[in-house]
Parts: structure tokens; sequence; C-alpha cells
């Protein structure tokens, strides 16, 4: 067994919670009530997702070579 890491993008619901995606694992998507909550429910959703990728024969993506960069972009109405 290896160890493996994932961003998370956390994201505030309007009506309170956390939206949290996996970016690199499409369709890994869950929520939480707070911020740890989100974390811990993210954590067994990866591992799940990636389970059920083993199981079905598949590659598992990872992150290694990834960079990542913020960019500000201005936007005009």
């Amino acid at each position: 067994m290896r160890s493996l890491n994932y961003r998370i993008l956390l994201r505030r619901e309007p009506e309170g919670g956390y939206t949290v995606t996996v970016p690199t694992l499409p369709g890994c998507v869950t929520f939480g009530e707070t911020v740890d909550e989100a974390i811990a429910m993210a954590r067994e959703a990866i591992e799940l997702y990636i389970e059920g990728m083993l199981a079905r024969g598949e590659e598992v993506p990872t992150e290694e070579g990834l960079l990542e960069y913020t960019l500000t972009v201005e936007a005009h109405a």
C-alpha cells in the first residue's frame, strides 16, 4: 500500500456546509456541515473512489508532476 496525495477544494454553500470536489478524480464530490467534517468525508470519498477503480482494473490517477498556479484576471461587465 502506498500513500497518495490529492488536492481538495471546499466551497462554502449559501444554505450552510461545504461541498468538496477532488479535481484529479472526476465526479468525486462530497459534503460536510463543517470544514473538519467535509475533510473527513473527502478522505472517505477518495478511498472509496480509488477502491472502485482498482476493483474495475482501472489505473488510479495521481497528482505526480502536477503544477498548480492561480491566475487573477479582470472581468469586464
